[in-house]
C-alpha cells in the first residue's frame, strides 16, 4: 500500500503552553515541556496504526496522539532526547520508503491579527478553546495552514518568540489552525515567528491544487 507523507514536523523543544495544551486534547501518553516531539501526518489515515507500531517497538518514544481522521492520519511522538525522536522518525520514513523532504510543502491559507477584542467576541472564543482564555482588550492572531500538522510548528515557534497565550491548536484534519492571544507588542512578534517557521520547511512537493 502506497503511503503519502503529508507532514513531517520535528519540534526540538515543546514549549510550556504547547505541552500543557496537548494535555487537554491528547489521549495517549502526555508530553511535558522541553521534550522533543514529532508530528507525522499521512494518507490513507488508517495506515497510521502500523507506523505507530513500528515506532514504539523500535524506540522508547511515547505516543501522545494517534488520530485516524476521515482522510488523514496523525501521529505525535515525544521523548526527553531529541535523538530518540529523530530515530523514531527515521524508522517510519524507512518503512514507507520516503524522506523528510518528500512531505507536502506547507501553504499558509490565512494569517490574521485582530486588535483589541470586544468582550462579546472573547466569550465566543473562550467557549471553544482548549488552552488559555482571551480577555477583552487583548489582540487575537489566527493562522490557517495546510497540511494540518504544520500548525504545531507555528504555535511552538510563536511561543518561543513572544509572551503570548495559546488558545487553540488544531493539528489534524483537512486544515490546521492556531489561535493566539496577547498584547499588541507580543502578537506582533509572534505572528512573524509562526509564519517564518512554516515558510522555512523544505519540501520537494507542492500542495495539491
Amino acid at each position: 500500500m502506497s503511503i503519502e507523507l503529508r507532514s513531517y514536523v520535528f519540534l526540538d523543544s515543546l514549549q510550556p503552553q504547547h505541552a500543557a495544551f496537548l494535555g487537554t486534547v491528547a489521549k495517549g501518553f502526555l508530553p511535558v515541556r522541553h521534550q522533543a516531539s514529532l508530528f507525522i501526518e499521512i494518507s490513507p489515515g488508517i495506515a497510521i496504526n502500523r507506523l505507530t507500531d513500528i515506532a514504539v517497538k523500535a524506540t522508547s518514544v511515547k505516543p501522545g496522539m494517534q488520530i485516524v481522521e476521515r482522510l488523514y492520519g496523525l501521529l505525535e511522538l515525544h521523548h526527553d532526547e531529541q535523538g530518540e525522536v529523530r530515530r523514531a522518525g527515521d524508522t517510519i520514513l524507512k518503512e514507507i520508503g520516503l524522506e523528510e523532504h518528500n512531505r507536502i510543502k506547507p501553504e499558509i491559507l490565512s494569517s490574521t491579527v485582530i486588535r483589541h477584542l470586544d468582550d462579546r467576541q472573547t466569550q465566543l472564543i473562550n467557549r471553544t478553546r482548549h488552552g488559555n482564555m482571551i480577555v477583552a482588550g487583548q489582540s487575537l492572531y489566527t493562522l490557517e495552514v495546510q497540511p494540518a500538522a504544520n500548525a504545531a510548528l507555528a504555535a511552538n515557534e510563536a511561543e518561543k518568540a513572544a509572551r503570548i497565550k495559546v488558545l487553540e491548536i488544531v493539528s489534524f484534519g483537512s486544515l490546521g489552525r492556531v489561535y493566539l492571544a496577547g498584547e499588541d507588542r507580543d502578537i506582533d512578534v509572534a505572528w512573524p515567528a509562526a509564519e517564518n517557521a512554516i515558510k522555512s520547511l523544505g519540501s520537494t512537493r507542492v500542495p495539491p491544487a
